[in-house]
């Protein structure tokens, strides 16, 4: 079994243990991260119009499937994990006649051109999955030769510059005589060699997951050597709260979303 395909196949053992937990998390409208930092900057450079073909990659519950289709969109959703699927299908059973769900492996080139029945389309998204895909390569060569001429492809992942491993976050308190100064901030001990490594997504979840560390440099490389333009990007961040007494992602940005078009 080569390296990307063992890989593989224990992220899917994990995901399809922690797709009802994560079902159950999620829910309708997903949780505050993704509703205050994922949800309004991807849906912007979306920007979804009326029957837009979407491809929603590593579609996970299926609630922002659902949503695409609110927007007006026609949608192919796939994910890896079967249970995903499963649990897609019952949380948006309303909507399968503008939701085609299929199990598909993102990192085998074949299963993902397999789709191109429902296709061509015009955007494709991927939330928050980019990390939890051990070999990317063929997923976005795929997605590019899916895509219409000046289709779009929008995708999420954790900020490697700023969540890479064994990042530690840090409290620092000051006495600055009419007061005291507390700032929140991380160290970072690991960037530029990509790595594989196991944490946890959502606290509570029945076991930890794989997240694959790839540095800006060789994750833009890898679409721009494949025929991408990067035309939008976006460091979101919480709203500062002055309740929150927690380190709050409020000025370090924890994602990037990404922008790319396919050029005529």
């Amino acid at each position: 079994m080569s390296k990307w395909k063992e890989m593989s196949e224990g992220s899917k053992k994990r995901w399809e243990q922690n797709a009802d937990f994560w079902d159950e998390k999620m829910g309708e409208h997903s949780n505050r991260f993704h509703r205050e930092i994922i949800r309004p900057d991807t849906e912007r450079l979306l920007s979804i119009k009326q029957n837009d073909r979407v491809l929603d990659i590593a579609c996970g519950n299926g609630n922002f499937s659902k949503r695409l289709v609110e927007f007006g969109a026609h949608v192919t959703a796939f994910d890896y994990s079967y249970k995903m699927i499963e649990n897609s299908k019952k949380r948006c059973s309303q909507y399968l006649d503008r939701i085609n769900f299929r199990v598909v492996d993102a990192t085998k080139y074949e299963e993902i051109i397999g789709l191109r029945e429902f296709g061509p389309f015009d955007k494709a998204v991927s939330n928050m999955a980019i990390m939890d895909i051990s070999d990317v390569e063929p997923l976005l060569i795929g997605v590019y030769e899916l895509l219409k001429p000046n289709g779009i492809l929008v995708f999420s992942t954790i900020h490697p510059c700023f969540q890479s491993p064994r990042m530690r976050q840090i409290v620092e308190t000051e006495d600055m005589g009419d007061g005291i100064c507390v700032r929140k901030g991380i160290q970072i001990f690991e960037y530029i060699t990509p790595c594989v490594y196991e944490g946890i997504g959502i606290s509570g979840q029945p076991v930890s997951q794989f997240y694959y560390h790839r540095p800006l440099n060789k994750l833009l490389k890898m679409c721009f050597d494949i025929g991408f333009v990067l035309n939008g990007f976006e460091e979101p961040v919480f709203e500062l709260d002055e309740t929150c007494s927690n380190f709050d992602w409020n000025e370090i940005p924890p994602v990037i979303i990404i922008r790319l078009l396919k050029t005529p």
